[in-house]
């Protein structure tokens, strides 16, 4: 596939992503707290297939990983929110088996996996753990948003989401400046100043909810 076609996809992926970023730091800056919009959980939907998709393609071991931990935890919020179960079914089973294919294929094809991505002569092995880590890290966000959501049985977007994001980019934007990626230096960079943001949003909303064991103000995170 040509190299043009394959950056398209990526750029395409990263526009949903930023896409939802604008949508929700916009949303949470006319309500003065941060919100969980329903477009930010399609989006990020939409942007991971084609982001795993692009990261096939590149033979990048860590972008498939990264969206292969959030995949599930975007259809957990568009369930709990009520979307999820207005999809069309047939559509439903085809987006939540998607990584299950790609798992088994891999499965399948495991000495050509290894070839393809963990021993790519154009990434060294120290360079797909360092991209892998940002990704994890950056990942682990959304398994902390559902961990901190499915206590409250709500789609939240807490301040430490926020706090784990600015970590995992920072890393996952020295990885794309090593490898020369476009995409990942572009999308991520987009998300930096909506992720302070939303932690200074956070903070201030929080500022004023008493703990009424102690009659002080508390912030969770």
């Amino acid at each position: 596939m040509p190299a043009t076609l394959i950056y398209a996809i990526g750029f395409i992926a990263q526009g949903f992503f930023s896409a939802r970023i604008l949508v929700q730091w916009i949303m949470s800056e006319r309500s003065h707290k941060v919100v969980s919009p329903n477009l930010y959980w399609i989006c990020s939907l939409i942007g991971s297939i084609l982001l795993f998709t692009y990261g096939w393609l590149r033979n990048d071991f860590s972008i498939i990983l990264g969206q292969f931990i959030s995949y599930y935890i975007y259809i957990w919020n568009l369930n709990i929110k009520g979307v999820w179960i207005k999809v069309p079914k047939v559509i439903r089973i085809c987006i939540f088996i998607l990584p299950v294919l790609a798992f088994i294929f891999t499965i399948k094809n495991a000495s050509a996996f290894a070839n393809s991505f963990l021993q790519n002569k154009d990434i060294p092995l120290w360079l797909v753990i360092f991209g892998s880590l940002g990704q994890i890290i950056f990942t682990m966000r959304f398994i902390y948003q559902w961990y901190y959501s499915q206590r409250r049985q709500e789609s939240i977007l807490p301040v430490g989401f926020w706090i784990i994001s600015l970590v995992g980019s920072g890393i996952i934007v020295s990885y794309g400046i090593i490898r020369l990626d476009p995409v990942l230096i572009l999308g991520q960079s987009v998300g930096f100043i909506a992720y302070v943001r939303n932690i200074i949003i956070s903070r201030k909303s929080n500022k004023g909810v008493i703990n009424p064991s102690s009659g002080h103000s508390v912030e969770s995170l």
